[in-house]
């Protein structure tokens, strides 16, 4: 499992560069979103603007997947994630002069805009690095890498903030995108991309992309699916502090612990997806993964106190993380090279409109039916999802499709490696 991840590591150097850049800005995204949101509530007291905070972080990636998503396609990809990388270093060096809290949740979501073409373009890049079968691994790695940011750049930053205030946290985020940019520059362009789409007018690129998702039953099973599982997502995170404070009365601690442990979680689950993916069926670890989510949300909802609970979103967390590997690497096999940045795009922005409309409806529902109902109904629509997974998914070949000469870029030394794709 994670010998074979680090063999990519050693071997790959275009691999290797790839994955610290990922540590550098998966870092830096956490450490930006604590930084900023203490930032706003300081200087506003208001819950209002938080929200606004978080709302303009997921909107420009709604936008991107709707109104920008070829780009990632007719773009250079290396080219693009470093002008991504040069744009939040831009940001978070400005950041610390900005004192009115518009302009910063302003910057904020030029940074969004910025982060929404990073994630696509590297995940729409990775399989022309690496051979298909190596495919698991990488994906189950450059996910670690995320989920284990997403567990401590929240607590490094809140100390750091604690500590010095936003500032520091700023320009610390402002180097680690430089060394993200600096890293990807090593890459050659064309290790992450055969050949750049040839547009054929906006709206006929718009319907491409939405066109490719409908018709390839790859990505048509993470939109279906997953979407789901998106919608229970956010009735759980919006009852999730309700349910540790009032229901278990275990305070702040307690909503802490349960976010710390989903991290925890998170990372175990994307760390083991790799071998799983390896040994079983796709649409078998698919299914079982995101039935892990559904075991938990139960388990949770179900929990006398709140260390069952921690324990029962811990298991979540692991079913989360091992199916977030299953969905790129059936968004990779899914969609053809030149179209598969927009795939990534687009799947995106459908998921993160569903969270919002999730949100939007989990406060009411959370304040009528309670938080243990919440997170029960959360977990049945992933029970529901599982089992479109397992449907959806059935017989998706472990091997992608022949194309049309693909070739899969090897490190010198190392013999070009015929590969087939979808």
């Amino acid at each position: 499992m994670l010998g074979r991840q680090l063999k990519l590591l050693q071997e790959v150097q275009s691999f290797r560069l790839l994955a610290l850049a990922t540590v550098g800005s998966a870092l830096g995204t956490w450490l930006a979103f604590v930084a900023l949101t203490i930032d706003v509530y300081d200087r506003t007291n208001s819950a209002v603007w938080v929200s606004a905070l978080l709302i303009a972080d997921f909107l420009p990636a709604i936008i991107i997947g709707i109104a920008a998503s070829s780009l990632v396609d007719r773009l250079p990809r290396r080219r693009l994630m470093i002008a991504s990388d040069l744009v939040r270093v831009a940001i978070f060096a400005i950041l610390p002069f900005a004192n009115d809290p518009g302009l910063i949740v302003v910057l904020a979501a030029v940074a969004g805009f910025a982060t929404g073409f990073f994630r696509p373009a590297l995940y729409a890049g990775l399989p022309n690095l690496l051979p298909d079968e190596d495919l698991p691994h990488a994906n189950s790695l450059l996910q670690t890498i995320e989920n284990v940011a997403w567990a401590v750049g929240p607590v490094i930053g809140g100390l750091l903030v604690a500590a010095t205030g936003p500032d520091v946290a700023y320009w610390i985020n402002a180097v680690t995108f430089l060394v993200s940019a600096a890293l990807l520059a090593g890459i050659p362009d064309r290790v992450l991309q055969q050949a750049q789409a040839v547009g054929r007018g906006y709206w006929r690129d718009i319907a491409d992309g939405f066109s490719l998702v409908m018709s390839s039953r790859a990505l048509l099973t993470v939109l279906a699916a997953w979407n789901v599982v998106m919608l229970g997502t956010a009735g759980a995170n919006v009852a999730e502090v309700v349910l540790a404070k009032d229901t278990f009365d275990a305070g702040d601690f307690g909503y802490g612990l349960l976010v710390g442990v989903t991290g925890i979680g998170l990372a175990l689950g994307s760390m083991l997806a790799g071998s799983q993916l390896e040994h079983r069926a796709l649409a078998t670890v698919y299914a079982t993964s995101i039935g892990l989510v559904a075991i938990g949300m139960v388990g949770a909802a179900a929990a006398p106190d709140v260390w069952i609970a921690a324990a029962s979103v811990a298991v979540a967390g692991t079913g989360n993380g091992a199916a977030v590997v299953c969905n790129a690497l059936l968004v990779q096999r899914g969609a053809p090279d030149e179209l598969r940045g927009r795939a990534f795009t687009l799947l995106m922005s459908s998921n993160y409109v569903v969270l919002g409309i999730g949100m939007i409806a989990a406060g009411p529902l959370t304040n009528e039916l309670g938080p243990r109902t919440v997170w029960a109904i959360a977990g049945a629509l992933a029970a529901i999802a599982a089992l479109v997974g397992l449907v959806l998914a059935r017989g998706i070949p472990a091997q992608a499709q022949p194309a049309a000469e693909p070739r899969v870029h090897r490190e010198p030394g190392q013999e070009q490696v015929e590969t087939a794709r979808l």
